[in-house]
C-alpha cells in the first residue's frame, strides 16, 4: 500500500513472529472498505456532536466522601498531575502538609481559592488568582503515597515503614521499558482532573505552593481527553476507542476499592498505576488503517472488535476466519489486555492524551528512524485494589507479546497508594498516621 512500509506479507510475518508462530492476520470484515467505515464514522461523528450535552463548568464534585473524588468520577477533559520527593524532616511535617493540602482542595473544588484572599496588598496573595472568576468545571484532587513515604534509601523517615502496604511493591522493570527517572516515581502524588485546563493547572500550582520546604516536585504531566460528557469512549492520539473495557459499577468493590483484607487505613482507598507512553505517531500514521485495526483487535471507526459491529459487544476470542486464522490475532493490545487472558483480573481505565511538542527521538522498531518527532502519546491512569493483581498481572505479557509493542515505549512510571477520602474535620490519609 503506497506510504506504507509494510507489505502484505511483511504484516502477515509480523503477527506470525510476535505471536509465538500462530497466523493471525484476520480476513476481511464484509463491512465495507475501510475508507467508505472512516468516513461513515466522521459523518456519524458530525452527526452527533449536537446532541452531546457539555458538562456543566458550574457544577461541583464534592470532595468530603467515602472515597477520594477522581477516581470513579466521569472522566473531565483535562488533568494536571504532579508527583512530588518530600523533604519534609519529620512526620509532623508531612501531616501539616497534607492539613493544609486537604483544606485547600475541600476549597478549591468548591470554586473557590485555596484560602482566603487579604485586603492587604502589601504581601504576597494567599491564592495565584488565576482561577477566580473562572467556573469549578468539575474540579477533582486526588492524593496517593508513593513507597518512598514509608522508606527511602533503606531508611526509615517518618515512622512509617510497618505500615507499608504489602500491594505498594516497586514496580518491576517490564520489557522494553525505558523510564526516565525525571518522570518516574516519587513520595506523593495529586491529580488534578477538570474540564478546564487552567482550573486543573490552578490547583496543582496552588498545592506547590503551600508545600515550600516540606514537598518539592518531582515531575508533572498534563493531559487531555475527548468525549464530551463521558457518554463516548475517548479517542487516544492513534484514532482508536480508548477505555472500552471497564468493570462495571457492581464490580468496583472487588477491582477497585481496597477491602477488608487490605490495612485499615487503606480500606475504600484504590492503587494507581501511572504509565507515560510515547506513541511513534510518525510511525503510526504512515501504515495502513487495516494493519493498525489488526494491532489493536478493534475497528477503527465503530470501536466494535474484529469480525463485530457495535463498541459494546462481547470480544469473541474463539472467533476465526476461512483459514483458521483468528480474527481478533492473538498478539492484539485487545486480546492480551482482556479479561479472558489475564484470568479474570480487571483494572480501571482513566488515562488521557499528552501532547509536550517535539524532540530529538531514535525509533526502537524499524524503520529506525531518528530526527525531531513528536513527544506526545498516552498518559495511562489506572485504579485497582492491587496492582499485583491488577496492571502488573496484566502488562507481564502485554510488554513481551503486544503488537502494539513496535509503536510505543514506555518512558515514565509510578504507582501510589490512594487512601480513601475524607470527612469534614479530616485530612487526607489521617488513619494512616493515626496508626504509627
Amino acid at each position: 500500500m503506497s506510504g506504507c512500509p509494510f507489505s502484505a506479507l511483511t504484516r502477515r510475518s509480523f503477527f506470525k513472529s510476535a505471536g509465538g508462530g500462530i497466523g493471525v492476520l484476520a480476513a476481511s470484515t464484509g463491512l465495507g472498505s475501510i475508507a467508505t467505515r472512516l468516513a461513515n464514522a466522521s459523518e456519524k461523528s458530525t452527526q452527533s456532536a449536537g446532541a452531546v450535552v457539555p458538562h456543566d463548568k458550574s457544577a461541583t464534585i464534592p470532595f468530603w466522601d467515602q472515597h477520594q473524588a477522581g477516581i470513579i468520577t466521569p472522566q473531565q477533559a483535562h488533568t494536571y498531575f504532579a508527583s512530588f520527593d518530600l523533604v519534609a524532616k519529620n512526620r509532623d511535617e508531612v501531616i501539616k502538609l497534607l492539613k493544609a493540602w486537604t483544606e485547600a482542595s475541600a476549597r478549591m473544588t468548591e470554586g473557590q481559592t485555596a484560602a482566603p484572599l487579604s485586603k492587604d496588598l502589601s504581601h504576597p496573595a494567599a491564592d495565584g488568582g488565576e482561577a477566580i472568576g473562572l467556573s469549578p468545571s468539575r474540579l477533582t484532587l486526588t492524593f496517593g503515597f508513593g513507597s518512598g513515604l514509608f522508606s527511602k534509601a533503606g531508611v526509615d523517615r517518618y515512622g512509617l515503614v510497618k505500615l507499608r502496604p504489602e500491594a505498594l511493591v516497586e514496580m518491576p522493570k517490564f520489557h522494553g521499558d525505558e523510564l526516565m527517572e525525571a518522570k518516574t516515581g516519587g513520595d506523593l502524588s495529586v491529580q488534578a482532573c477538570a474540564d478546564d485546563p487552567q482550573v486543573a493547572f490552578h490547583a496543582v500550582r496552588q498545592l506547590v505552593r503551600l508545600a515550600t520546604d516540606v514537598a518539592q516536585v518531582r515531575w508533572a504531566q498534563t493531559g487531555f481527553a475527548s468525549g464530551g460528557d463521558g457518554s463516548e469512549t475517548p479517542r487516544n492520539l492513534m484514532g482508536f476507542k480508548d477505555g472500552t473495557q471497564q468493570p462495571k459499577e457492581s464490580e468496583h468493590d472487588h477491582f477497585v476499592w481496597v477491602d477488608k483484607k487490605g490495612p485499615r487505613w487503606m480500606q475504600g482507598g484504590s492503587y494507581l498505576v501511572t504509565r507515560r507512553i510515547r506513541i511513534a505517531l510518525e510511525h503510526w500514521d504512515s501504515t495502513d488503517v487495516e494493519f493498525q485495526e489488526q494491532v489493536i483487535g478493534r475497528h477503527k471507526d465503530s470501536g466494535a472488535p474484529l469480525g463485530q459491529a457495535h463498541e459494546r459487544e462481547t470480544l469473541n476470542l474463539a472467533a476465526v476466519d476461512k483459514d483458521g486464522n483468528s480474527v481478533i490475532p492473538d498478539n492484539s493490545h485487545v486480546r492480551l489486555a482482556s479479561i479472558e487472558a489475564n484470568g479474570g483480573a480487571q483494572i480501571l481505565r482513566r488515562g488521557y492524551s499528552y501532547n509536550d511538542g517535539v524532540n530529538f527521538t531514535a525509533e526502537r522498531w524499524p524503520p529506525w528512524r531518528q530526527g525531531m518527532e513528536y513527544d506526545a502519546g498516552l498518559f495511562f491512569v489506572s485504579y485497582q485494589s492491587d496492582p499485583r493483581t491488577g496492571f502488573i498481572k496484566m502488562f507481564e505479557n502485554m510488554a513481551k507479546l503486544d503488537a502494539l509493542n513496535q509503536f510505543v515505549t514506555h518512558v515514565g512510571s509510578g504507582l501510589f497508594a490512594c487512601p480513601p477520602g475524607a470527612k469534614k474535620g479530616e485530612y487526607i490519609g489521617q488513619k494512616l498516621f493515626e496508626m504509627v
